[in-house]
């Protein structure tokens, strides 16, 4: 059993070495060798996804890197699954896209220079180093191939 100036010896002693752990693994993880985002393969016309994107609440339904709605399919790495063109016909379509008979996707009538940015969008979400999360981002992801 511990005295009283033993015990907080320990708390004293265990919270700074806690501190100093925390310090060290937060300067390490700022590290330039830490960046997984991608940032340099970052387009214009990606940006322009991003923005069409969220202009149109795609996150609402869909999930992109395992945040946003359960709705509809994860599509962080969906040009991977499903490719290009059927991406871009999807966005591109007048009609209502309705693969399952259940759920349906609104028609955005997208031109082709906006699709295409989206799929850009896409392309660089997939290319995002996700130290191994990939398999584990949705489940909605693996019924979606």
């Amino acid at each position: 059993m511990l005295s009283k100036k033993q015990a907080q010896v320990f708390f004293l002693g265990g919270t700074a070495v806690t501190f100093l752990i925390f310090i060290m693994l937060t300067i390490y993880s700022l590290g330039e060798a830490q960046d997984q985002s991608n940032a340099e393969a970052l387009t214009a016309s990606a940006v322009r996804g991003k923005e069409i994107w969220e202009k149109n609440n795609c996150m609402g339904c869909h999930t992109l890197f395992g945040e946003g709605g359960y709705y509809a399919p994860e599509l962080t790495k969906v040009v991977e699954r499903k490719g290009e063109a059927i991406i871009k016909a999807i966005l591109m379509s007048p009609v209502a896209w309705n693969p399952t008979g259940q759920r349906q996707m609104v028609a955005y009538e997208m031109t082709e220079a906006e699709a295409q940015d989206v799929v850009e969008f896409f392309k660089w979400c997939g290319n995002v180093d996700l130290n191994g999360f990939d398999n584990l981002v949705s489940p909605l992801a693996k019924k979606d191939q």
